[in-house]
């Protein structure tokens, strides 16, 4: 049974070499970690709140808000690698070997661990991942950006209500996802951080994104079990991108999940939490 938890009780800090990062924590067992995607507001919390109850029941369970968002230390988007964040939290944490589950941005850092540190990733799980193959169509040529990313940037430079309403539902099939309480979750972190807005647009006009992501080269040679997740409508980064990771990944398998868009674990909540569950314990 899924436990009942809140952001304030399970909210910590850590201070790793390079860090001060928040996180969220619930549970024991082997340890999970779960990296939130971009967009302002974006928090291990707001990303994975129907998620952590379920999986906190059976593993160690750790939502990182990662440096330029939520309760985390500042940077420029793109001046990070994060994939050595990840790396220095679960030292920071004593984590020898995690699974780890990302959304989007956080489905990239999944990648860049698993490629670059095999030996400290048990399970890989992405939902609608981003990824250095995904960089071309998402950002150009053409049309520019996709249409969610057109919403997401828009609301970084006009973090109003409206504007994060906007954005919580281009990130959702079904509007009964995108609720004002999830709208006002957003803009409430998005809004207590101006910084983390300025530095993501600063590192958006250098061209931040993809600068750390993981090439053809290293997610080809990742052999970690591997779950890829997909919202069949998803708006943000189409569903072609996980099938171009699948042959790629020669330990892997994908779900397509119907009536679906970005954020498959906020709009599938349960759904996933079987799948990941399911996929951690028998794989």
């Amino acid at each position: 049974m899924a436990v009942e938890l809140t952001e304030e009780g399970t909210s910590r800090f850590v201070q790793t070499k390079s860090w001060k990062i928040h996180y969220n924590e619930a549970g024991e067992g082997h340890p999970v970690l779960l990296l939130h995607g971009s967009g302002p507001g974006a928090t291990g919390w707001s990303n994975f709140y129907p998620n952590l109850g379920a999986l906190s029941a059976r593993f160690r369970t750790v939502a990182v808000d990662m440096p330029g968002w939520g309760r985390s230390d500042a940077t420029v988007f793109g001046a990070t690698d994060q994939s050595a964040t990840v790396i220095e939290v679960m030292d920071s944490l004593g984590i020898e070997k995690a699974a780890l589950i990302g959304n989007s941005m956080g489905g990239a850092t999944s990648l860049a661990v698993a490629a670059r540190h095999p030996e400290r990733v048990s399970h890989l799980i992405t939902m609608g991942s981003g990824s250095y193959l995904t960089a071309p169509t998402l950002f150009g040529p053409g049309d520019g950006p996709s249409e969610g990313l057109k919403v997401l940037f828009n609301a970084y430079r006009n973090p109003t209500p409206e504007q994060i309403k906007a954005l919580v539902q281009i990130m959702t099939f079904s509007d009964e996802f995108a609720t004002d309480e999830l709208a006002a979750l957003r803009s409430e972190a998005a809004l207590a951080r101006p910084d983390h807005l300025e530095n993501f647009l600063e590192g958006l006009q250098n061209q931040g994104f993809g600068r750390y992501a993981a090439g053809i080269e290293e997610i080809a040679s990742i052999s970690t079990p591997s779950l890829l997740l997909h919202g069949r409508d998803d708006r943000v980064v189409q569903f072609e991108h996980s099938l171009r990771l699948l042959p790629l990944i020669r330990n892997s398998r994908m779900v397509l999940v119907n009536r679906c868009g970005h954020w498959l674990q906020i709009e599938h909540a349960a759904e996933f939490n079987r799948l990941a569950i399911d996929f951690i314990e028998n794989n």
